[in-house]
């Protein structure tokens, strides 16, 4: 089977405001200490978060216990500091300027990329898949990339910037914009094009190292797999799973096509699909890459199903998938819970949703 991981990031925020509250430093080294904990807990760019960098996983029902423990943990931790968890893609409140965690590297971006450091304060999941080599790797990239509109479109997670609903989906798609390279990324030939490609583009502009390119779907420089970023951070574990099983699918059945099999879709359809889906999630038109037209989501999810059903059979992912997309689309987006909880409830309303949903379903 193959192998992934994920990366889960997580902000504290105040449970009356929504506001970041800076005690991310304190939770990572009093979880740091622990051997549990130790190999899995980071700390992130912002004062008020922490990361999971989880183990490497070979199926859903261990990577689903395993980040349902780091959850918990971190929630009960939350909750012992009088703050809320939260795993979404931006905070509902936020501070003019947020605090910055002390690291030399750190500095280095607030040096580089300024006021744009404002408004970069965001949550993501990023989701790694094993590969045998680079080659393969890029074999993948060059049709993977073609997906992320739609996985935009079904990730969204991040409805509110400084309290105010922005009437996008997902905020922090489109907040990503501002570095110096992301996006999707462009069609390599090989390995050796992708390296030659990728160091051209260090030491320009914010691109101090391979580290800031922030393309969306890109091999990872420290271990071997090909790492898709595009997700807003997930309300709960199952959204985040449906989430990995779906790139996992994608990235085995590109690599076990033809190397002639990866469909021609215009690089300006593609970023402006991507920003659509940023938008308006699985409310509007979505990129079908296999005609390379738009179409309704709900088509473009069957298409998506039916393009890697034989490995999502073979993973043992199929069912799983079958009912989360079932699930996510009678119940919405985290963006969409978000508007409900906030439309029904308020401030509290909201807050209830953030507070439960990073432990448990909703």
């Amino acid at each position: 089977m193959t192998t992934f991981g994920v990366e889960e990031e997580f902000m504290f925020l105040d449970p009356e405001t929504l506001r970041p509250v800076d005690v991310g430093t304190h939770v990572h080294e009093s979880m740091a200490a622990e051997a549990e904990w130790s190999p899995i807990v980071n700390h992130e760019y912002l004062a008020s978060q922490v990361e999971h960098t989880s183990a490497v996983f070979t199926t859903l029902t261990e990577a689903s216990a395993a980040l349902d423990r780091f959850r918990r943990e971190v929630a009960e931790r939350a909750g012992n500091l009088d703050v809320i968890a939260a795993s979404v893609g931006m905070p509902f409140q936020a501070p003019v300027y947020p605090t910055i965690t002390e690291d030399d590297r750190y500095e280095r971006v607030v040096s580089d990329y300024r006021q744009i450091i404002a408004d970069h304060q965001i949550n993501g999941l990023h989701m790694h898949v094993g590969i045998a080599d680079r080659d393969a790797g890029v074999r993948a990239l060059n049709r993977v990339r073609l997906w992320m509109p739609l996985l935009q479109a079904m990730c969204g997670n991040s409805p509110f910037w400084r309290g105010v609903d922005t009437g996008f989906e997902s905020w922090r798609g489109i907040v990503v914009r501002r570095w110096a390279v992301s996006g999707c990324p462009p069609v390599f030939v090989d390995a050796a094009d992708y390296e030659r490609r990728l160091r051209n583009v260090v030491g320009v502009g914010g691109t101090f190292d391979t580290g800031m390119v922030m393309w969306n779907v890109r091999l990872s420089e420290h271990v071997p797999t090909l790492e898709v970023r595009v997700c807003d951070a997930q309300l709960t574990t199952d959204d985040t799973l449906l989430l990995v099983a779906l790139v996992r699918g994608l990235v085995t059945t590109a690599i076990a096509e033809a190397a002639d099999a990866t469909p021609n879709v215009a690089p300006e359809l593609l970023d402006n699909a991507l920003w659509q889906s940023a938008r308006d999630g699985l409310r509007g038109r979505q990129l079908d890459p296999i005609s390379g037209s738009m179409t309704e989501a709900r088509t473009a999810l069957d298409v998506l199903q039916a393009y890697i059903a034989d490995q999502l059979e073979a993973e043992g992912d199929r069912e799983f998938v079958t009912a989360g997309i079932a699930r996510l689309l009678h119940d919405g987006t985290g963006a969409h819970r978000q508007r409900a909880a906030m439309h029904a409830g308020g401030l509290p309303g909201l807050a209830r949703l953030l507070r439960e949903s990073v432990t448990a379903p909703v």
